[in-house]
């Protein structure tokens, strides 16, 4: 996948094969510009970082930025052209790191660090969006003798059984996803577990979230998730660096104490991302205010819609400070959804 013409390397990025919520619509890097707001407040400082991880081409820190900048967090006004220099709005100094093992993208805001791994000892809120999704996992198969085993994959992308599943990958299976019989099959989602741990570990104080397709232990998908996508369409999941390659998360698995678990529906809602039509009365007394309104009802829709966007789950687990009362917090203005 990141191998030499591999295909998260390629000019287009991911972008040009399928649509993200980054992608869908600016009130998306909006929202999560009010919950950096809402981070910051409770650090309780002005100065907060922002770390996205798996940032594609650096859509959602520019968007962020924009929304700082612009006056849409907190209500606050955009600064003088010195402090968006340096980052700086009123009320608000937002530091972006950008995690991404592709090259920077020329253009880019200056103000964006990019690197390889997310930085150390950070306050702030770390971000991810359908990265954990594309964290390698093995895919393990009962057989018709009730043993499972994992499946192994020819370059072709033809399956064949492998060796029983023990130790701790059939630990967390017994755990998160035990076996339905014959021919169910299951992602065992430790490396997730571990990778998620890991990244959270990097916070010293503040937020850290995870946006995915997701399933809990009571619903997992009996025959697995797996699949490919290359230029808008869903494809057989072939490891040759030609497609993406993804897998629903079993989200649950990765929180650690103190975490919560929604969807993405409710969480936008909480951050004031509504798909409710504006009133017909603003069309007649400013009309381009209202076709405005209708474009972002219209994109709010399809981010929280049942059966798309907004049935990605949140994984939001604290780090040194409460978790988020998103729907009471007075920091956060929702006259821009």
């Amino acid at each position: 996948m990141y191998g030499p013409g591999g295909f998260y390397l390629r000019p287009e990025g991911p972008a040009g094969h399928f649509r993200t919520s980054v992608h869908a619509s600016p009130l998306f890097a909006t929202a999560v510009a009010r919950l950096l707001a809402e981070t910051a407040r409770l650090l309780g400082t002005d100065e907060v970082a922002v770390v996205d991880i798996g940032a594609g081409r650096g859509e959602l820190l520019t968007g962020i930025l924009a929304a700082v900048d612009e006056g849409r967090v907190s209500g606050r006004a955009s600064g003088s052209p010195t402090e968006r220099a340096s980052g700086r709005t009123r009320g608000l100094t937002v530091r972006p790191y950008a995690v991404e093992r592709a090259p920077r993208p020329p253009g880019l805001d200056p103000r964006i660090e990019w690197r390889a791994e997310p930085p150390a000892g950070v306050h702030g809120l770390l971000f991810a969006n359908e990265w954990l999704d594309n964290v390698p996992v093995d895919i393990a198969e009962t057989g018709p003798d009730g043993v499972v085993r994992y499946v192994l994959v020819r370059p072709d992308g033809s399956e064949e059984p492998g060796e029983p599943v023990e130790g701790p990958d059939a630990e967390w299976l017994a755990r998160w996803w035990p076996q339905a019989g014959p021919g169910t099959r299951a992602e065992i989602g430790r490396p997730r577990d571990e990778a998620w741990a890991a990244a959270v570990a990097t916070l010293e104080r503040g937020l850290a979230v995870a946006v995915d397709y997701a399933h809990v232990r009571d619903a997992r998908p009996p025959f697995g998730t797996l699949t490919g996508f290359r230029e808008g369409r869903e494809v057989h999941p072939v490891p040759d660096g030609g497609c993406d390659l993804t897998a629903h998360v079993a989200l649950d698995a990765c929180a650690l104490p103190g975490a919560e678990l929604l969807g993405q529906r409710e969480a936008l809602h909480d951050l004031g991302v509504s798909g409710g039509r504006p009133p017909l009365s603003l069309a007649s007394t400013d009309p381009a205010a209202y076709v405005r309104a209708l474009s972002a009802a219209g994109e709010a829709a399809e981010l929280t819609a049942r059966g798309g966007l907004g049935d990605f789950g949140w994984l939001m687990q604290p780090v040194g400070i409460a978790l988020p009362d998103l729907r009471t917090s007075e920091s956060l203005s929702t006259s821009e959804a």
